[in-house]
């Protein structure tokens, strides 16, 4: 079944990350090893047909094999990195309304038992969720079927989620006062605010936490405290703008935030293994084929991340 399902992946999959023509699904195919890369993933879920991936946030890590499904519930930055190659997944991205619909039709709207909040968790696929993927993705190769099937398709597929081992956490990530949604909230405000001051105590009232909790709950959820997460959304967008030439390193960490150049070198060097100019100048070789400068620490020198509605000039968007 899994063959069958990475097969219409090649099939359909032209570059290493492909967005189809049925709304809310993406293809992955990537076939040589390449260096961890910072993404910024938005909610959704992940069939691995092929190969591995790990997605490392903050202190937390996942290994997805072929045959597991990965769920992402909230704005996450992650690094990924690919420990099997060929590596081959359909990526769905999450429809609230969807998935409430048919919560609704199914009667289940009461109380769901309370979980802790997870920013990613993996599971097994089950065979019948293999099938419905495949099925969907499969659709491709008769377009004129896309649009009566696919959302019916798409309805089976999330039915057969709530009904796997991650139907709780779905359950939790819809509920309005759930933990889940109440740190998804808060991650999604400082994505959208991420080059502004952050007020822990504002935030957290929001939320209806206490800062104490919201700092628990946050880091449960991502791997890292809501200071240390809006400091990686703006190291990743400095270094995607770096990459691209768009401006000055003094300017950027102007843009994305940063009072002191000085202290954004600083944590920039930590990051990445080199001062800002002299990593975009790496990376912009590696895309050139030309040799640039090496890193000069054992930290990561991952292509510049961002999100997946955004292109990425450095390197494939592995979902």
């Amino acid at each position: 079944m899994l063959d069958r399902l990475a097969t219409v992946i090649d099939r359909h999959c032209e570059v290493p990350d492909s967005d189809t023509k049925i709304p809310r699904l993406s293809l992955v195919a990537v076939h040589e090893p390449i260096e961890s890369t910072d993404v910024l993933y938005e909610p959704m879920i992940c069939f691995v047909a092929g190969g591995a991936k790990r997605t490392t946030a903050g202190d937390l890590g996942q290994v997805a094999r072929a045959g597991d499904m990965l769920l992402i519930t909230i704005d996450l930055p992650v690094s990924v990195g690919l420990e099997e190659v060929p590596y081959r997944s359909v990526v769905m991205r999450l429809d609230s309304q969807a998935l409430t619909g048919l919560l609704i039709e199914l009667d289940e709207t009461g109380p769901a038992v309370p979980s802790a909040a997870a920013g990613q968790i993996s599971a097994e696929m089950p065979p019948e969720l293999v099938d419905a993927v495949t099925r969907w993705a499969e659709l491709l190769d008769t377009p004129e079927d896309i649009g009566p099937l696919a959302p019916r398709i798409e309805s089976e597929i999330l039915y057969r989620l709530l009904r796997s081992s991650l139907g709780t956490v779905l359950r939790q990530w819809l509920l309005a006062d759930s933990t889940t949604s109440r740190v998804r909230r808060v991650a999604r405000w400082i994505c959208e605010h991420y080059t502004e001051p952050l007020s822990i105590d504002e935030i957290a009232a929001a939320a209806h936490l206490s800062p104490a909790g919201l700092h628990r709950h946050f880091k449960a959820a991502t791997g890292m405290s809501p200071l240390k997460y809006q400091k990686h959304l703006r190291l990743q967008e400095a270094r995607r703008r770096l990459v691209a030439g768009e401006a000055t390193a003094a300017q950027i960490a102007q843009a994305v935030g940063y009072v002191s150049a000085t202290q954004f070198s600083r944590e920039y060097r930590s990051a990445y293994g080199l001062p800002p100019g002299q990593d975009a100048t790496r990376l912009r070789a590696r895309l050139t084929g030309r040799p640039g400068p090496g890193p000069r620490s054992p930290a990561r020198s991952a292509p510049a991340p961002g999100r997946r509605t955004r292109p990425e000039p450095e390197a494939p968007r592995m979902p």
